[in-house]
This record gives C-alpha cells, sequence and structure tokens, in this order.
C-alpha cells in the first residue's frame, strides 16, 4: 500500500521534485544520529540542524534542559522540514530518557569530549548504529552523560585551543564518519521501505493538506 500511496503523491507533485526525492532518501541514514544536551546559542542549534540534513542524517535528537532549541530560519535554510527532529523536554531525566530510549533502539552512544584519550572519529567503530552526543557551547557533555556513554570520541586537533565551536565539531564529526560509511560495506542507508515512508512524509510536507490527502490515497487501497 504505501507504493501505491507514494504514487498517487507523484501523481501531484512536479517531476522535479520527484527526481529530488528519490536522490535524497537514497542517501539518507539513521545509522548516525545526533544528540544535542542543552544547546544554547540559536545559530549554534540552527547550523547542527543544517548540518544534519546535509550530511544525509535523517533524525537528530534534542534535550532541552534549561534552554529551549531554538532555529533561526536564515541559517538553517529549510532543514527543519526534511530532519526528524525529536525533542526531549518533559520530567526529570530527560537525558537519561534520550540515552536508554536510542540504546533500545540499537544505538551506541557515543560522547564527543575533548577531554579523553579515547578513539577518534578515524578510529570509532561504525559496525553498530552510533547516536553522538554533543554538549553544550561552554561545558561540555554532562556528567550525567559521561556515566551514561558507551564510548568517548574526539576530534584530532593541533593547536592551541581546546576545542572547536559545537556547530564545526558536529560538522568535522558528521564528515569524517560519512566519508568511512561510504567506504565501507556496512548496510547504512535506508531500506527501500523506509525510503518509500519518507517519500511520503516529505510529499505531505509540501502540499497544502497533505497529511488529509495521505489518510485520502489510504482509504483507496483499504
Amino acid at each position: 500500500m504505501d507504493a501505491q500511496v507514494l504514487a498517487e503523491f507523484y501523481k501531484i507533485i512536479t517531476p522535479n521534485k520527484q527526481e529530488m526525492f528519490d536522490r535524497i532518501a537514497a542517501e539518507r541514514t539513521r545509522h548516525l544520529t545526533v544528540v544535542m544536551e542543552n544547546i544554547y546559542q540559536e545559530h549554534n542549534a540552527s547550523a547542527v540542524l543544517r548540518s544534519c540534513d546535509c550530511f544525509g542524517l535523517q533524525e537528530l535528537h534534542v534535550i532541552e534542559k534549561d534552554n529551549e532549541y531554538k532555529i533561526q530560519r536564515d541559517i538553517a535554510l529549510g532543514a527543519g522540514r526534511w530532519v526528524d527532529m525529536h525533542t526531549y523536554d518533559d520530567g526529570h531525566e530527560v537525558t537519561r530518557d534520550c540515552i536508554l530510549g536510542l540504546r533500545e533502539k540499537g544505538y551506541k552512544i557515543v560522547a564527543t569530549t575533548p577531554h579523553t584519550d579515547s578513539q577518534t572519529i578515524h578510529t570509532l567503530n561504525l559496525d553498530q548504529p552510533v547516536a553522538l552526543v554533543f554538549g553544550t557551547e561552554r561545558r561540555g557533555i554532562s556528567e550525567e552523560v559521561v556515566e551514561l556513554a558507551d564510548e568517548f570520541v574526539k576530534i584530532p586537533m593541533y593547536g592551541f585551543t581546546e576545542s572547536f565551536n559545537i556547530s564545526v565539531s558536529v560538522a568535522i564529526v558528521l564528515n569524517t564518519l560519512r566519508q568511512r560509511l561510504e567506504q565501507s560495506d556496512l548496510p547504512w542507508k535506508l531500506d527501500e521501505q523506509e525510503q518509500i515512508l519518507l517519500k511520503i512524509d516529505w510529499c505531505t510536507k509540501i502540499l497544502n493538506g497533505g497529511n488529509a490527502l495521505e489518510r485520502h490515497f489510504r482509504q483507496q487501497f483499504l
């Protein structure tokens, strides 16, 4: 049925959009995902979202303890429409809820920090899906993340400055890990069914009354 629903949507949207959706969905992944913990600068939050889209990550997880994750549209450039953003802001243990939830889905929790002699982004094992946790701009990851993380990873640095800007760090890590996945034999891209569902979701987002249209199409094929 999902393929039939997508075919109905493709009768409505332009050939250019069809080609774009097919091409981009084929490069999407959930093998890597990013977790942002309590980021407070809006331009950084927006840049991270944009980087996730640019490097083909379909999901971004946002832990809001003290700061709301706000997006600046001129920086994000519409990335919020295409990336699924999951927000954790309800309850007293939002960090734990996020991390344990990802672990239950099969993710290895990898905290990013310059204060460790652990592996680098060039040696991190990618056989298992990886959730990369980035901390606040000033303090880095919290003690709670340190306790819950399965592994730690750092970006090699060669200067006096201790760390990169948070949005730059995310871009560097994703660029390196994406290249490594491209060169691997791992099944890291979305499968055909996942791509179909994703393209249906994108169609609903660009069409007025898209959700109602999807319901209508599905009723046709019951």
